[in-house]
């Protein structure tokens, strides 16, 4: 069998002594999220910590500064996410993941330096601004596999994502153990450098730009027409909200959650990472068992056993009274969630046009951000105001009624489906 011609030509590398470009470039992409994921997720867990040892010791203020740096953080990755997403299809989607990942190198860097919490809430709304490697991953990665190979290769790289999620919050845990809070910003810092070197020297990028302007400017202007243009896509983007939501809620008070359970000790970082870790691994499992069997049970279906077995998880991790029932609540509700957005990204690279997929991830990057920035703020409300277990208790009301939604919105194309071919038969 000859070799086609053709940079993604090659959908079955294994009749070919070499592999294909796509694939090398593929693979290197996935090391180097990996390592840039487990370099953000290793500072991460700590923040509330690290505003503890900054002075912040009455609990109602520890709540607010923890939200509000994480809010912060989300909301400026929300504003920026479609600006970045109209550049990478003008000046190509390779360029913005390096962006993102030194400019986080940069950033991180700096937190090491901190004295007082409204210096590391500014260096996290900055670094929202300037970073977001998982969407700008998730674009070169779409621009560059082949068509038949897109649910799957997006998943593997969403699994990336979740395993990096994994052994950051265990190495973070037992670095703040070791050396303190201030080393795990310069380790993350290290990981994002490694990582840029890893895309800058090792992927290859094909890239044809859309017509653009000569004015830097106005190639930034976020493009919308996607969200208009693209019919279903508005509910695909309503649906990432509901679960960054409802995985933000919990995440910025989980580490006081587990203190509340387990009391303060110089363990506590490395318990909370452990406990963060196992959700994590399990969603990395998921979501690359999920993202190449969603392709035959349907992505739709897909999304909607997700959203329900996490439902069935989330709401007893309310009723926790010991760490050990939270590792594995978090073992099954990370499980599911983490094969609910491979199933919607798949989705969303079979809507979109080819030109205009970094602005179509562009916004669903902003969509997701708005959702981890008001979770947070949600979670520190509820936390605050009813307590810590309350937070549990909302987070699966929203993935029950999200899950709720989708089955009524598959029953109907279902349905739509049916009377259309009926009517076909009749003529």
């Amino acid at each position: 069998m000859e070799k086609k011609p053709g940079l993604y030509a090659d959908t079955e590398p294994v009749y070919y002594p070499d592999m294909p470009l796509w694939k090398k470039s593929f693979y290197a992409i996935w090391v180097a999220e990996f390592i840039a994921i487990a370099g953000f997720a290793t500072s991460n867990p700590i923040i509330p910590l690290f505003i503890s040892e900054l002075g912040v010791h009455d609990l109602a203020a520890l709540n607010l500064w923890t939200g509000l740096t994480s809010t912060g953080a989300s909301l400026a990755m929300a504003f920026f996410a479609p600006i970045w997403g109209a550049l990478a299809d003008s000046y190509g989607r390779k360029l913005m993941l390096l962006r993102a990942m030194l400019g986080g190198a940069v950033l991180v860097g700096l937190m090491s330096l901190v004295q007082a919490p409204w210096q590391i809430m500014t260096l996290r709304t900055l670094q929202g601004m300037v970073t977001g490697t998982v969407a700008a991953a998730t674009v070169l990665t779409a621009s560059m596999v082949p068509v038949a190979e897109i649910g799957f290769r997006l998943g593997l790289m969403q699994m990336a994502v979740y395993m990096g999620n994994s052994l950051g919050p265990l190495l973070g845990g037992s670095i703040h153990y070791a050396l303190g809070s201030r080393a795990n910003f310069l380790i993350t810092s290290l990981f994002l450098l490694v990582a840029a070197g890893i895309i800058w020297f090792l992927v290859k990028e094909d890239f044809q730009p859309k017509p653009r302007s000569n004015s830097f400017l106005r190639n930034a202007v976020p493009d919308f027409s996607p969200l208009v243009k693209t019919p279903g896509l508005l509910p695909l983007m309503a649906a990432i909200f509901a679960v960054q939501l409802a995985n933000s809620v919990t995440g910025s008070m989980l580490t006081l959650f587990v203190r509340s359970l387990a009391g303060d000790s110089r363990s506590l970082g490395l318990l909370s990472g452990i406990i963060q870790a196992v959700g994590a691994f399990t969603g990395a499992l998921a979501a690359g068992v999920l993202g190449k069997a969603s392709g035959r049970i349907g992505y739709g279906k897909t999304l909607l056993i997700c959203l329900s077995g996490a439902f069935l998880f989330y709401l007893p991790q309310g009723f926790a009274t010991a760490p050990w029932q939270l590792i594995v609540l978090r073992a099954g509700s990370g499980f599911f969630l983490g094969g609910a957005m491979p199933s919607i990204n798949a989705l969303i690279s079979t809507l979109c046009q080819k030109d205009k997929q970094g602005s179509t991830y562009g916004l669903s990057a902003s969509i997701s951000s708005g959702g981890m920035a008001a979770g947070p703020a949600l979670g520190a409300v509820l936390a605050t105001a009813t307590g810590y277990p309350s937070v549990f208790f909302v987070t699966a009301g929203i993935l029950g009624t999200t899950g709720l939604l989708v089955h009524l919105g598959i029953r109907r194309r279902n349905a739509g489906a049916a009377q259309q071919g009926s009517q076909n038969e009749a003529r």
